[in-house]
C-alpha cells in the first residue's frame, strides 16, 4: 500500500518497521459531546487504512486516543472555562462520568458504520504522569522551559524542523495568529504550552513539578502513542485541522524527546461539510448515526457515501446521496443472495476484476476506482454468479457493508409461496401472462420481491 504523506507530500509505500506488522496511531475523540459524521468520517480513514493493510496480508496494531481532561473555550485566555466544566454544568455528572458517557457513544455509533475496534483506547486521564515524564524530559534536552506563573512551554526555535509538515515555519508565524497562544512570559509567540498552570476556570487539574495545572493538547498525544507504540511507528492518522498545530507539534514533542524520527507517514482526511459548511460541533450543524438511523437509512450506507470521495478531499453530504447509497448497499445485498454460493476459483476475467480492485485499494485508498469496479462486476456478463458472490464477499472486508448479510440471513420461502413460485413459473412457461403476473402481485402483496431470472422465479423479502 502506499498512502499520501504529509510529510513528504508523497505516495510513500508503508514499510513497516517491523516486518509484516504495522503500528498506527490514530488521534480519537475529545468525549465532552456526542460524535457527529464528520468526526466518524475521519475515524474511518484509520479502519480503511488497517482494513486495506490486512486485505494485503499484514498485521495492524492500532492505537486511538481518548482525550478526557477537557479544553478551554479559548486556549489563549486567563479567564477560558473548561469544557468538561461547561458539559458537567449542562448535565450534572461528574467529569469522568461526561467522559465515559460520549466515550461509549463514540464507540457505538462508530461500530453502527462499520468502524472496527482499535486495539487499545488509552485514556488522557490515565496517563498525566508520563505526560510530565515528558514534558521533563524536553526540558532536560533544552526544548522547553518553565514560567513564573508554573506554566511550560516548548522552545520551537531549539527544534530546527518546526513547520515541515504543516509549512507554517517561524518566519510564517506571527504573534496573533489565531493557532497561537498569547502569553507574555513566552520566549516567542510560536512558542506552545506543554503544561499549563491552572486558572479559576479549571475543573480538572493535577499536581506537577511546576505546580497545580493540567497537560496541553498537544503532548497527550506524543506521551500515549509512544507509550503504547513505541518511539517508532508507522503510521500517524487524523482530519486536516489537526496539521496545524497539533501535529506539528506533536512532531517536535516526541522528535525532541527520543532524537529521530519518530512517525514515518503522517495521513490526514479532508472534512464532511453540508451546505458548503464544515460539520463540527461550534457550527451546530452537526448530524450524527442516530439521524440517519430515524431517516430509515442503513448507517453502514454512510461508508458507501464516503467512498465516493477521495479520502483526502471535502465532501458534501446530502440527504439524496445518503438515500442513493442506502439503496444501493441494499441491491448490492440483494445481489448477493442471488448469487450464492460462492465460487471455489476465479477465472480470468474474475482476476482481472480482483487485481484492480485491490489495486485501488492500494493506491492512497482511491475507493471511487474501487466503487467502479464493484458497480462494473455487478453488471457484467463476464463473470458467473458465483464468481461475482466470491468476488464481493473478499473486497467487504475492506468495503465493511456487511454485503452477505441477506445471503445468510436464512431466509427460505414457505411452502405456499414457493408453490406460488412453481405456478408462476408454469404460467410463464405457457405464455399465460396474465396469470403470471397475477401470481406477481399477490406474492408482492405478501412482502415479497418478485426477480425474473434465466432460472426462473425468484422472491425474497421487501426492504
Amino acid at each position: 500500500m502506499r498512502l499520501y504523506n504529509t510529510l513528504t507530500r508523497e505516495l510513500d509505500e508503508v514499510v513497516p518497521v517491523s516486518p509484516g506488522h504495522v503500528t498506527m496511531y490514530t488521534c480519537g475523540p475529545t468525549v465532552y459531546r456526542f460524535a457527529h459524521l464528520g468526526n466518524l468520517r475521519t475515524f474511518m480513514l484509520g479502519d480503511l487504512i488497517r482494513r486495506g493493510l490486512e486485505f494485503e496480508g499484514l498485521r495492524v496494531t492500532q492505537v486511538m486516543n481518548i482525550t478526557d481532561v477537557g479544553h478551554m473555550t479559548d486556549e489563549a485566555s486567563p479567564e477560558a472555562v473548561d469544557k468538561m466544566l461547561l458539559a458537567v454544568e449542562d448535565e450534572g455528572l461528574a467529569p469522568l462520568a461526561i467522559a465515559e458517557k460520549y466515550a461509549d457513544a463514540v464507540f457505538e455509533e462508530a461500530a453502527a458504520v462499520g468502524i472496527r475496534p482499535a486495539d487499545a483506547y488509552p485514556k488522557a486521564t490515565e496517563h498525566v504522569p508520563e505526560m510530565i515524564e515528558l514534558t521533563q524530559t524536553l526540558i532536560d534536552r533544552g526544548h522547553a522551559y518553565v514560567v513564573e506563573s508554573g506554566s511550560v512551554y516548548f522552545d520551537v526555535a531549539s527544534f530546527p524542523g518546526y513547520g515541515s509538515l504543516s509549512g507554517n515555519t517561524l518566519d510564517n508565524l506571527r504573534e496573533g495568529h489565531r493557532d497561537l497562544e498569547t502569553d507574555a512570559a513566552k520566549r516567542s509567540p510560536a512558542d506552545f504550552a506543554l503544561w499549563k498552570a491552572a486558572g479559576p476556570g479549571r475543573l480538572m487539574k493535577w499536581d506537577s513539578p511546576w505546580g497545580v495545572g493540567f497537560p496541553g493538547w498537544h503532548i497527550e498525544c506524543s506521551a500515549m502513542s509512544m507509550k503504547y507504540l513505541g518511539d517508532r511507528f508507522d503510521i500517524h492518522t487524523g482530519g486536516n485541522d489537526l496539521r496545524f498545530p497539533h501535529h506539528e507539534d506533536e512532531i517536535a514533542q516526541s522528535e525532541g524527546a527520543v532524537g529521530h524520527q519518530v512517525v514515518s507517514i503522517w495521513v490526514h482526511g479532508g472534512h464532511l461539510r453540508q451546505s458548503g459548511q464544515k460539520i463540527s460541533k461550534s457550527t451546530g450543524n452537526t448530524i450524527r448515526v442516530p439521524d440517519l438511523i430515524e431517516h430509515g437509512v442503513d448507517p453502514l450506507a454512510f461508508r458507501w457515501l464516503t467512498f465516493q470521495t477521495r479520502y483526502r478531499s471535502e465532501m458534501d453530504f446530502t440527504w439524496d446521496a445518503m438515500d442513493a447509497a442506502d439503496a444501493k448497499v441494499k441491491q448490492l445485498r440483494r445481489r448477493m443472495q442471488g448469487w450464492g454460493p460462492p465460487a471455489i476459483e476465479l477465472g480470468d476475467a474474475a482476476q482481472g476484476y480482483d487485481a484492480r480492485f485491490r489495486s485501488a485499494v492500494a493506491t492512497d485508498l482511491d475507493m471511487p476506482a474501487a466503487v467502479v469496479v464493484v458497480n462494473e462486476v455487478v453488471g457484467t456478463t463476464d463473470v458467473s454468479d458465483g464468481e461475482k458472490y466470491a468476488l464481493l464477499a473478499s473486497w467487504d472486508a475492506v468495503l465493511g457493508l456487511d454485503l452477505e448479510r441477506e445471503a445468510t440471513s436464512g431466509w427460505t420461502p414457505t411452502d405456499e409461496m414457493q408453490a406460488m413460485v412453481s405456478a408462476r413459473d408454469a404460467a410463464r412457461a405457457a405464455k399465460d401472462y396474465g396469470e403470471s403476473d397475477r401470481l406477481r402481485d399477490e406474492l408482492a402483496a405478501m412482502g415479497l420481491e418478485v426477480m425474473d431470472g434465466p432460472e426462473g422465479t425468484t422472491v425474497r423479502p421487501q426492504d
